[in-house]
């Protein structure tokens, strides 16, 4: 169940089918929302416009609301019907609450509220999930805060400490990790530099909420041509040696073979 959807996961609102399939076009893959995007008069009329997408199923994610909430049967029971298998269940806390799903279903996790973080753990151990990711608002909100980033526009300390906490639970598990969105649309050099941020520590793809944000995350993601001919010597000059050698004045063990062959896949 590895994760091969990123890097720019683009949301769309799902009572919005107008603009599904431009998403599509625009992103890697498109997040259909049923939650937060969807005031709850409208879910029900979302709901069926998801049913009715004739979407890549391959290329599609969809966002169901929490379990804890009284849309979630509902969400559940339409995707069941869809050729759907990628869902995202928010403010994910319980992993019992994944067992819903069918077996051919693959659940990217939303650790999004303080219990959630703190059960990270055992929600990547579920065998449904094949991604975390985790998200600054809701969690500062269920904490009682009020901003997830200080007036420079630089994360809080709890803020990191969760998005560090999903990744390496993501990790642990061998699951994909995907990093929260960049509420601020406009502002493309802090995105651009959140996002080679998350690409180099292991994140598998940013989840986006404008199609202005998509080429920032992928050139944040790709390999620049200097470090992709570097893995790729360094891969080479392994194949004669064994142990630790040095290259280019470097000395290589297996570590940095395997930071070469991430930008080797990440360039492909």
């Amino acid at each position: 169940m590895d994760f091969d959807l990123g890097p720019a996961l683009l949301f769309c609102p799902a009572d919005r089918p107008e603009r599904f399939a431009k998403a599509v076009e625009r992103a890697d893959a498109v997040i259909l929302d049923l939650e937060d995007a969807v005031a709850p008069d409208a879910k029900d009329a979302a709901r069926a416009h998801v049913a009715a997408s004739e979407l890549d199923p391959a290329r599609v994610i969809v966002r169901v609301n929490a379990p804890d909430s009284p849309f979630f049967a509902d969400d559940v029971a339409m995707v069941a019907g869809t050729p759907f298998r990628t869902i995202m269940v928010a403010k994910a806390e319980d992993p019992r609450a994944f067992d819903v799903f069918g077996a051919d279903h693959r659940v990217i996790a939303l650790c999004e509220t303080a219990r959630g973080v703190s059960r990270a753990d055992r929600i990547a151990a579920h065998d449904r999930v094949t991604a975390l990711m985790w998200g600054a608002e809701d969690l500062v909100a269920s904490l009682g805060g009020t901003s997830s980033r200080t007036s420079n526009g630089q994360y809080r300390d709890i803020a990191r400490h969760a998005r560090s906490r999903i990744l390496l639970e993501a990790g642990a598990q061998g699951k994909g990790a995907i990093d929260a969105v960049h509420i601020d649309i406009d502002d493309l050099d802090g995105l651009a530099a959140e996002a080679a941020d998350a690409a180099a520590s292991g994140f598998r793809a940013t989840a986006c909420i404008h199609p202005a944000q998509v080429a920032t995350i992928r050139a944040a993601y790709a390999p620049d041509a200097e470090t992709m001919e570097w893995a790729r010597a360094v891969l080479a000059a392994a194949n004669g040696e064994r142990g630790v050698f040095r290259f280019r004045g470097r000395m290589i063990d297996e570590p940095l073979l395997r930071h070469a062959r991430a930008v080797v896949t990440r360039g492909a």
